[in-house]
């Protein structure tokens, strides 16, 4: 029996299989398959990708599993690149894209709770789906659009149920992440999670000590930003994994009621900010908070600098000058972060007032230190600063037209 949902995948259910049509990233991939497939190989697309394309969500990148070994792999394709090939994956380049390539495999112990001892190379598609973390991501399709479903992730996907393949306990203790990509499905996805699965991270969720803050932070951001925010926050903080993410071990009620606050997350940027706010954090702590969460350089800047102009709009609207150190693509997104409090927002006036500021940066001003130098006989040092701070403001606040030598007049009536 076949059904069609007015979309432009149409369903076939066979017992356990689906058969659906292909949307482009995989139709774009089929001749990789087929020539895996002519030289008596299987091939299948399998995680994520097959995931998304059950549930209607978009597709960029398509991992493909197959039983070529490696080193058949690369005899298949003229251009390969070894990317983690010890793991089992190459990368193809064909036709202009880039695909990577995984041999089956099954895993051994694993005692960094992040990586396996050893690979072992496999010819079954059931073993190598086996080792996966979650059933809704143990799924394979072949180049026909066949669901292959040994976990009864189809299942799931329909009850949004996120369950480990196998025991939970087995998976967790494989790669300790895990536990961070479970909460992250159920914001991610709007998902709920099963009991067994849960109970599992409660009692293991010490072990994400032995993972890479950096690796953390990805999954975290991504269920701060999550359709289910507020289910897989909970979840975090229910299972004690929040006690091993840096700065957050103390705020359990802080980030209760952030989990259950409606708010505008679509950025990282809001994401930290708003979490920065929840929890009370003093703008000098700022830069040490996030640094212990390993962001750029450039990435606190723009945190401290949201994080500054939310406080001062949580009262009243961004002055000429606060707006100014703001910058409009900033201060438009904290007009943003605002209204989720139920403050009313002005972003065209935002955009209004910063397009008629006389200038939009330092490098704008009409004088330089060299100036001061030579006009006001100064001898280089902090003093030179301290006047281009204020020449800079007098500019902003409009005392003094941004000409080099009203500025230097003005400076020398003001000193």
């Amino acid at each position: 029996m076949s059904q069609s949902d007015g979309s432009q995948n149409t369903y076939l259910w066979i017992g356990k299989l689906v058969m659906i049509s292909l949307a482009p990233p995989f139709t774009k991939a089929l001749s990789v398959m087929h020539k895996i497939e002519a030289a008596g190989f299987e091939a299948y697309f399998v995680g994520g990708s097959v995931r998304d394309t059950l549930l209607h969500q978009p597709i960029n990148d398509v991992d493909i599993a197959t039983s070529a070994l490696p080193e058949e792999i690369k005899t298949i394709f003229p251009k390969t690149v070894d990317v983690g090939i010890e793991h089992g994956t190459v990368m193809v380049l064909w036709k202009g894209e880039h695909y990577e390539i995984t041999t089956f495999r099954t895993e051994s112990t694993y005692q960094d709770f992040r990586r396996p001892d050893e690979v072992t190379f496999v010819r079954s598609l059931k073993e190598d789906l086996k080792r996966r973390d979650f059933t809704v991501n143990a799924l394979a399709m072949d180049q026909k659009g066949n669901i292959i479903d040994y976990f009864d992730g189809q299942t799931d996907l329909a009850n949004k149920v996120i369950r480990a393949v196998g025991s939970p306990h087995e998976r967790f203790h494989e790669d300790a992440l895990r536990m961070m990509r479970a909460v992250r499905f159920i914001s991610q996805l709007g998902f709920k999670m099963e009991k067994e699965t849960i109970a599992a991270i409660e009692k293991n969720h010490a072990l994400l000590e032995k993972i890479a803050v950096e690796r953390i932070q990805v999954e975290f951001l991504k269920m701060l930003m999550g359709i289910g925010r507020k289910n897989g926050l909970l979840i975090f903080i229910e299972t004690g994994l929040f006690k091993y993410c840096p700065g957050l071990r103390n705020h359990e009620k802080a980030l209760e009621a952030f989990a259950k606050n409606q708010l505008n997350l679509s950025t990282s940027l809001s994401a930290w900010t708003f979490l920065l706010f929840y929890l009370e954090v003093k703008s000098e702590e700022v830069e040490p908070f996030l640094r212990a969460w390993k962001c750029s350089r450039k990435e606190i800047q723009q945190v401290e600098t949201a994080y500054r102009a939310l406080k001062v709009r949580m009262n009243r609207s961004l002055d000429r000058l606060e707006l100014y150190q703001t910058g409009l693509e900033i201060a438009l997104e904290v007009e943003k972060m605002a209204e989720s409090f139920g403050i009313p927002v002005y972003p065209l006036q935002v955009k209004e007032t910063y397009e008629s500021l006389p200038i939009k940066s330092k490098k704008a001003l009409a004088i330089t230190g060299n100036d001061l130098i030579s006009s006001l006989k100064i001898e280089p040092s902090r003093e030179i600063g301290l006047l281009l701070e204020k020449a800079e403001k007098a500019v902003l606040e409009g005392k003094v037209g941004n000409e080099t030598i009203q500025i230097l007049n003005w400076l020398k009536e003001e000193r």
